[in-house]
């Protein structure tokens, strides 16, 4: 019966979904929330200036795992509010059950902190089971995809992604969700998909598609899968369903992952999107070219045409501004087609934004700030496109600057 209501979600979307290609485009007040939180100037005026024109789906807004900030994180709901929030890339992070089924997780062990797994018949089969708090411990769990199977895994719920460290019962360590954040739309249901099933759905929403080969909990090959049984699997199912790979943007933040694509599927390759991770390699700095290894150009000379670091390595700031960093100066004079994340991830911005600013926290004040990055980020940087946990956002952003 689960797996009946997910096809009807997704299927019986096709009308509903229909209305999502065909309606205006619906952003809510959060875009003119942040508008009204930034300074006066010629960019306040400018996107003020949009308020009351037609907005439409693009590229450049990219749906973060849906549309998290709201809804629980890679589910059903949560990327049907991303596309009517105007994104036109959603993305499904895979990764794989104990038997070898691509599912739609950020991680393959983080069950514990995503889905009612604790609370469900399947806790038995978790990794680690729930441990309370106590004796200066956190309380802690682990639960994998691998530990479960796909008919196991679509039994359970989508939450949001968040666990209280203090608790001393599983239903207070399930209760965790920041107070940015919010409970009201994960109350009722969060529906599970595997990455097929994702396929449809964003198809049937208009949108293009974006996965991510996740970094492996167990150790690989798991079973007799491999790690390149893994990232063929992936494209596989994108031919299994005529998806052009044009429409495809597969991520890895394991270059063999995306060099493996470039080899043995270049039609996808092409697009592959090394997620760069070097952020955190001891000695990385985004100012100095002599930390990035390998360099842009040897990463362009391997096939590699798209990378996407997180926000505050593409930027610095100088003289009071925000402005392009070393690396993205690198990227762009080496070929490499730029693409970020995540906007709308750190909570409120005042008092220098968190860890997604920390290259600029200087001139990070309010919210308003996100807009003054963004407008860098898409005018100064070039990037292709944007993440967001609440894509309407960036919708408005590109709408009004009238971006792909």
């Amino acid at each position: 019966m689960k797996a009946l209501k997910v096809m009807c979600l997704v299927l019986g979307g096709a009308a509903a979904a229909g209305s999502v290609q065909a309606e205006t485009i619906q952003l809510g007040p959060r875009p003119f929330f942040l508008i009204d939180q930034m300074d006066d100037g010629v960019l306040k005026s400018k996107l003020l200036s949009c308020a009351e024109r037609d907005f439409e789906r693009k590229l450049f807004s990219i749906g973060h795992r849906g549309a998290p900030l709201m809804f629980p994180e890679h589910t059903v709901e949560s990327n049907v509010a991303a596309a009517r929030m105007g994104a036109g890339i959603l993305e499904c992070d895979v990764t794989f059950t104990k038997d070898k089924e691509l599912v739609c997780r950020h991680a393959q062990d983080d069950l514990h902190t995503t889905t009612n797994i604790l609370a469900s018949p399947l806790a038995p089969k978790c990794t680690a089971g729930f441990t309370p708090a106590g004796n200066g411990a956190d309380a802690s769990a682990e639960c994998r995809a691998s530990d479960v199977t796909l008919a196991e895994f679509k039994t359970l719920v989508g939450k949001m992604d968040a666990a209280d460290k203090r608790a001393q019962s599983v239903e207070e360590y399930m209760d965790g969700t920041a107070a940015w954040r919010t409970d009201l739309y994960a109350a009722s249901t969060g529906t599970l998909m595997t990455h097929a099933e994702s396929i449809d759905l964003f198809r049937t929403l208009g949108a293009k598609f974006t996965p991510e080969l996740k970094a492996p909990a167990v150790e690989m090959p798991f079973e007799g899968f491999s790690q390149e049984d893994y990232a063929q699997k992936l494209i596989d199912e994108y031919k299994a369903a005529g998806v052009p790979p044009e429409d495809v943007w597969a991520q890895s933040f394991n270059l063999n992952d995306v060099l493996y694509w470039i080899e043995n599927e270049p039609e996808f390759g092409r697009q592959a999107v090394y997620l760069d991770g070097r952020y955190n390699v001891e000695g990385f700095d985004p100012m100095k070219p002599e930390t990035f290894a390998p360099s842009m150009q040897e990463l362009a000379d391997r096939g590699v045409n798209y990378i996407a670091p997180p926000l505050w390595v593409l930027v610095t700031v100088a003289e009071g501004e925000i402005v392009p960093s070393t690396y993205a100066r690198e990227a762009r004079k080496a070929g490499l087609n730029l693409i970020t994340w995540t906007l709308e991830r750190s909570g409120p911005l005042g008092g220098g934004g968190g860890w997604y600013y920390q290259s600029i926290k200087e001139v990070t004040r309010s919210d308003g700030a996100m807009f003054e990055l963004l407008h860098v980020l898409a005018q100064d940087v070039g990037v292709k496109g944007v993440f967001s946990d609440w894509p309407a956002t960036v919708t408005y952003y590109a709408n009004c600057m009238d971006l792909h």
